[in-house]
């Protein structure tokens, strides 16, 4: 009763096992930073809820691999496949598996209730936490049923024999369906995965050889995130995470995009465009957006502008003239948010209003004042004027509204925020000025070879102090305010990694450039893909399957085998 395994394999305590397209996944996380013994599973629709729990009847070694989940116990073995992105299919020979609801209560606004259904025998579970059934459905063996119509605190569970071989396949649905006609077998099932996880790594990673031993689990955590459209949510999506990271935030879907985009065109397409379908009436984008969930609270930085510039030149067919006229009027929007709203009369920079609308929430950079003009919005609003601009050339428009203010915007950050060593973020309220140790000051460096040559030389001096033997901490390790689990605060971060190498490199800085690629590369290779790590030791840190993770060592590894075959 044996499958081949397929894919690479990972612990399921860093990774949960989970199928493209599915809002389903098999994991020991129960909440942020919360795991159990036992797995479970989950459903990221409404949030993240463990409906059922998994305990075998010995104790049991897991291995997960891309298609195939098992637990081992002596003789014996379980194994879960995916019948599609709503279903779990599970069989056991000479071990058994308790299937039970993760909470005994039952109120009339939580819990889960069991109960036989008389159209076709199978056993149903409602969880009021996501609004949805389980269906569970006995396809060979016996099973022990507890808590069938159990009202309030109660035991409700499937008992499956170690003694007879059984399977059982558990369905997620809204109110009602089909009985399961299933006409795979699970060998079958096992195969078609293995074929689909496949051809997803040959598309996003045709490069991949002994030098890049990382790439096909970073396919995985990308291939195994995406959720299909289902409630705000309106296309094919790659969640940061299906652990608590379950969102697609206003700037970490950029990287995923690019990632995606030699290989994935039209999945990566969708990536860059999802939170513009959430665009506000001022033009803003939301924090982030998530199944049951849009929030407006926080913005994240203008990076999109750069980030379409690296997804056209990557993108595997050219953009189609309709959809290019759409995403110019939509960056534009974006922009004159800044422009308009986050700029006080008079002034020439923009504004955050907290660090969470620079993506680097507790930055030391916000330790004083939160209402700050800083030199990476600044850069960043430059690149994004400058990207409109040649949008506006190529769909027929002048681009001298777009080059004029973004003139301005980096005269301005040149003359307010450089004090002659870097640059310093002043307060939007009272104009006081104050320099931090944090790498986002030096994060002007992407605008390249666009910069002074003292400035250039100067941020790169200062990335210098940075750089670890693992990449780029966000806080020196020196500073008084450096912390190794500090969040922006020292940690080192995919997201300024790449920002940073792309400026270092297109400002001719290619040695710095190399360097910071190959070892956050070797960063992933050893500790995974992280949602940050700690600056000294490389340990993962917080969510430890982020696919804005997976997708820069993606794009730094992809880049740097094609510098390779280029010779």
């Amino acid at each position: 009763m044996t499958v081949a395994p397929s894919g690479p394999a990972f612990s399921i305590q860093d990774i949960p096992f989970s199928y493209r397209g599915s809002w389903l996944n098999i994991s020991p996380v129960l909440a942020q930073n919360t795991y159990d013994d036992d797995l479970h599973l989950v459903s990221h629709q409404t949030g993240l809820h463990p409906i059922l729990r998994f305990t075998p009847t010995a104790a049991a070694t897991i291995h997960a691999t891309a298609t195939l989940l098992t637990w081992s116990a002596g003789g014996g073995r379980v194994e879960l496949v995916y019948d599609g992105p709503d279903a779990v299919r599970l069989r056991g020979v000479r071990l058994g598996m308790r299937i039970s609801a993760t909470s005994r209560s039952l109120t009339p606004f939580s819990g889960s209730y069991l109960y036989r259904d008389p159209v076709d025998g199978s056993h149903v579970l409602t969880s009021y936490e996501t609004g949805r059934r389980y269906r569970l459905t006995v396809l060979s063996g016996d099973v022990a049923v507890a808590g069938d119509q159990a009202l309030a605190a109660a035991d409700r569970s499937l008992a499956l024999p170690d003694d007879r071989p059984w399977e059982i396949v558990i369905e997620e649905y809204a109110t009602a369906r089909p009985p399961y006609a299933g006409r795979a077998t699970f060998e079958q099932l096992c195969g078609a995965n293995a074929a689909e996880f496949d051809a997803f790594v040959d598309t996003v990673a045709p490069w991949r050889s002994a030098r890049t031993p990382a790439a096909e689990l970073a396919a995985y955590v990308l291939w195994s995130a995406i959720v299909d459209p289902a409630g705000f949510v309106a296309r094919p999506a790659v969640l940061m995470s299906k652990h608590w990271m379950n969102k697609v935030w206003s700037w970490d879907h950029c990287f995923n995009a690019i990632a995606l985009a030699p290989g994935q065109p039209e999945l990566a397409w969708h990536q860059f465009q999802l939170p513009f379908d959430h665009q506000d009436e001022a033009g803003a984008l939301p924090d982030s957006v998530t199944h049951s969930e849009v929030l407006y609270n926080y913005v994240k930085p203008p990076i999109h502008g750069w980030a379409l510039q690296h997804l056209r030149r990557r993108l595997a067919r050219p953009v189609e003239p309709a959809q290019l006229v759409e995403t110019y009027r939509r960056l534009v929007r974006w922009t004159e948010f800044w422009l308009d709203s986050r700029r006080v009369p008079g002034h020439d920079l923009a504004h955050y209003q907290h660090g969470n609308d620079s993506g680097w929430d507790n930055a030391t950079t916000f330790d004083d004042d939160r209402v700050i003009e800083t030199a990476d919005l600044a850069a960043f609003l430059v690149m994004q004027l400058r990207s409109l601009a040649d949008l506006a050339v190529e769909i027929g428009e002048s681009p001298r509204r777009w080059t004029a203010t973004a003139d301005r915007i980096f005269a301005a950050m040149l003359e307010q925020l450089w004090n002659g060593e870097r640059f310093e973020a002043r307060s939007a309220l009272t104009g006081r000025r104050r320099a931090s140790t944090s790498l986002l000051d030096l994060m002007p460096v992407v605008l390249g070879g666009d910069l002074p040559a003292d400035v250039e030389n100067a941020l790169t001096r200062g990335i210098e102090t940075h750089l670890t033997p693992h990449g780029l901490a966000t806080e020196p390790l020196g500073s008084a305010h450096y912390a190794a689990d500090g969040y922006w605060r020292g940690p080192i971060w995919a997201p300024s990694t790449v920002l940073i190498e792309d400026g270092l490199r297109r400002a001719g800085n290619v040695a710095l450039a190399d360097e910071i690629s190959r070892r956050f590369r070797a960063l992933c290779e050893k500790s995974g893909f992280a949602e940050n790590f700690d600056a000294e030791t490389g340990v993962g840190l917080r969510d430890r399957a982020y696919t804005w993770t997976a997708s820069a060592y993606l794009i730094l590894a992809g880049a740097h085998e094609q510098r390779v075959a280029r010779g």
